[in-house]
């Protein structure tokens, strides 16, 4: 994953006007703590060199003459302040609209408790992908994500690309993402969603744009048939399990669409929205108790004498 997740490191020409923008607003906000902090001390060390020298007052009328000057330059320097800032904002929000119906590539994701489905929209029907918790996009291409959600408000966040956009219930809202450079970034729910809100991540993978092909064309495949007794005997257990109820493999009798698509499982990085890595040993933890590690996840524990067990995970391994 390069760098961390972080709207201070820009990877797309929408988070750098929101970087440019924070950095504003935090040099603005530090000169104004810094100006208030210094009349603050010089009131009251002046107070004490009067005392000390015990100077004579000064009248009222001059001392509220220069009150007024000064109390009128503060005013005035807010009044520039806050306009400077007024227009830096509207700028970058025009320019974060820059990308707006130029966008080469459509995706819709669909935000639920608590993991994120991700269908690619194409105009054949036999072309279009679906995915859960990675988005693959080809640099430097404006991608159109269309955001919705079946159950509670949820936010979509990439700092590293671009700022927030909510998904709400009943409602479809939209933002556009463009990278220009490689690389796997981290994205969030920035919204409370429920008990496992801190683990509803996923990962924006941005890639050359003849990666991404290849990518999606691998997509599009059906599950492989698996190449040994114990995976074929792994696919027998996983189409008579509970499994099927949720979960779909293309090429197989299963097409349950309530839980992710485990077509292609072992091609990403992450299980669980993000809550552990994807490598056989989270993934045998993971289905013998998802509850241990994502409490109040609607995966059912999945119980299986070891033979079967150890069956079912060298299928899912195949799933590439």
């Amino acid at each position: 994953m390069n760098g961390f997740q972080s709207a201070l490191h820009p990877a797309g020409p929408q988070a750098l006007h929101i970087e440019r923008l924070i950095w504003l607003f935090t040099g603005i906000s530090a000169f104004v703590l810094l100006a208030v902090t210094v009349a603050l001390l010089w009131a009251v060390f002046r107070r004490r060199e009067r005392r000390d020298l015990a100077a004579e007052p000064r009248p009222p009328e001059l001392r509220e003459r220069r009150l007024g000057r000064v109390v009128g330059a503060a005013v005035a320097l807010t009044v520039v302040l806050l306009f400077v800032l007024l227009t830096a904002s509207f700028a970058t929000d025009r320019r974060l609209l820059d990308l707006e119906g130029r966008e080469q590539l459509t995706v819709h994701v669909i935000g639920h408790q608590w993991w994120w489905e991700i269908r690619y929209a194409h105009g054949e029907p036999a072309r279009r992908v679906i995915t859960a918790n990675e988005l693959h996009i080809p640099v430097g291409v404006p991608v159109r994500i269309e955001l919705t959600s079946p159950d509670v408000i949820h936010s979509f966040w990439v700092p590293n690309l671009h700022g927030k956009q909510d998904l709400i219930p009943g409602s479809s809202n939209a933002i556009t993402i463009e990278a220009d450079r490689p690389g796997t970034y981290r994205g969030q729910c920035a919204e409370f969603c429920g008990l496992q809100h801190a683990f509803m991540a996923f990962l924006v993978v941005a890639e050359p744009e003849e990666t991404f092909d290849a990518w999606y064309e691998r997509q599009l495949a059906p599950a492989r048939e698996p190449g040994n007794d114990q995976a074929r005997r792994g696919r027998e257990v996983f189409l008579r399990s509970a499994c099927v109820m949720c979960h779909r493999i293309r090429g197989t009798s299963a097409s349950a669409t309530y839980g992710p698509d485990l077509t292609h499982l072992k091609s990403r990085q992450i299980l669980a929205a993000g809550a552990v890595p994807d490598t056989r040993g989270h993934l045998a933890a993971w289905i013998a108790d998802p509850q241990g590690i994502k409490p109040g996840a609607r995966m059912p524990i999945t119980a299986l004498p070891p033979p079967d067990f150890q069956a079912l995970l060298a299928y899912l391994e195949t799933l590439e």
